[in-house]
């Protein structure tokens, strides 16, 4: 293994939730909604460019991105993709992002300014989004009626392109909550309300979670991250939803050690082998992505079993306990996600140790880590 850690990519497995999330747009109220993929954050750890790739092809119909940069690069590899950045923007973030062909989000007058200097600017109008904030409390504009009255601004700047309408759930993924349906009913009086003066303009407001949950969200567009990367948006188990997750996390046993009892592994000795046993050592630690709260606290398959991870996790390595016999020897390969033989480590199992989401399992795992397009074996 040339590699000391690899994440391996399925894009087969993408395509193919791409093609489960269109399906259930077919099926739903909107019956014909477009699926826009979120890419930012490299594609929740899976390589931006690459994925934005296997989506299109897959029948993504456009892309999303936080920063006014990720929309930059992707109009730069992917010429032609239609983009949509996400994110706050002042000047420079507009021009480069519009710049690069990308709609942009707007709320309030400041930020339309902003957009409409870029389009005279640019010689051609500025295409915007104008959030509504229903219920997140982040970005976005609380006020309804400013909303509308801003859709309305929009619409009359010859420097401008209203473009879109748009909002985002803060609970979608919390099935038992009705906070969720108060958003919606904000959200909808609103479009509703634009969409009498203006027929053309974009609604959307659905996220993975919103498009598997309720299909009254669906609208023009849905915005899916997580799902496409087969991970649960609501955090337990992907096959619930027919998703396949695309990332696995590997790397190998550098070498394997006798411990008799007492012999302690890792910084500040946090753990002593509690009788005679066999140690490993793995190259792969919190400088690419293992947490540090994973110490004494995770599992590592090996030879086709689960090894608690032993010690403090350190920047380049963890231990883990092999138990007093084992087959294990150097250059064996070992799995932090994903499958080896008959066991599984799932992203949302890791989360759950951590006291964490899936997003953030997969999302911190750094740049440092080669990713690697592998196919359904590979990647399992």
């Amino acid at each position: 293994m040339a590699e000391r850690a690899t994440a391996r990519i399925d894009h087969g497995a993408i395509a193919a939730n791409v093609s489960r999330l269109r399906a259930e747009l077919r099926a739903g109220a909107g019956a014909g909604a477009e699926l826009c993929v979120v890419v930012k954050a490299e594609a929740y750890g899976h390589g931006m460019v690459e994925v934005a790739r296997t989506a299109l092809d897959a029948g993504a119909g456009r892309l999303a991105v936080a920063t006014a940069f990720e929309a930059e690069r992707l109009a730069h590899e992917l010429p032609g993709a239609r983009l949509l950045t996400l994110g706050a923007l002042r000047e420079e973030g507009f021009e480069v992002a519009l710049g690069a062909g990308s709609e942009v989000a707007i709320w309030n007058e400041e930020t339309r300014a902003m957009a409409a200097a870029r389009g005279r600017a640019m010689g051609r109008p500025a295409p915007v989004h104008v959030k509504l904030d229903s219920g997140m409390g982040r970005l976005g504009n609380m006020d309804p009626g400013e909303v509308i009255a801003l859709a309305a601004a929009c619409a009359a700047d010859p420097d401008l392109e209203l473009a879109g309408i748009w909002t985002h759930f803060a609970t979608a993924d919390d099935r038992g909550d009705d906070y969720f349906e108060q958003q919606l009913e904000r959200f909808t009086a609103v479009a509703e309300a634009v969409r009498a003066e203006h027929p053309g303009v974009c609604m959307h407001a659905a996220n993975s979670a919103a498009v598997l949950r309720d299909p009254r969200t669906h609208f023009d567009l849905v915005r899916c991250g997580i799902a496409v990367y087969g991970l649960d948006p609501f955090g337990v188990d992907p096959g619930d939803w027919d998703l396949r997750p695309a990332l696995s996390l590997h790397t190998y046993v550098a070498t394997v050690k006798h411990f008799t009892a007492g012999t302690s592994a890792g910084y500040s000795r946090t753990w002593r082998a509690p009788r005679d046993t066999w140690v490993a050592a793995l190259p792969i630690g919190y400088g690419d992505g293992v947490r540090r709260s994973m110490s004494n606290n995770g599992e590592v398959l090996i030879a086709g079993a689960r090894r608690p991870i032993v010690g403090n996790v350190s920047m380049d390595n963890i231990t883990v306990d092999l138990g007093p016999e084992t087959v294990v020897r150097p250059g064996d390969p070992a799995v932090l996600i994903g499958r080896q033989g008959g066991e599984e480590i799932t992203a949302e199992a890791v989360a759950a140790r951590l006291g964490t989401i899936n997003y953030e399992v997969t999302t911190a795992i750094s740049a440092r880590v080669a990713r690697q397009r592998a196919g359904n074996a590979d990647a399992r």
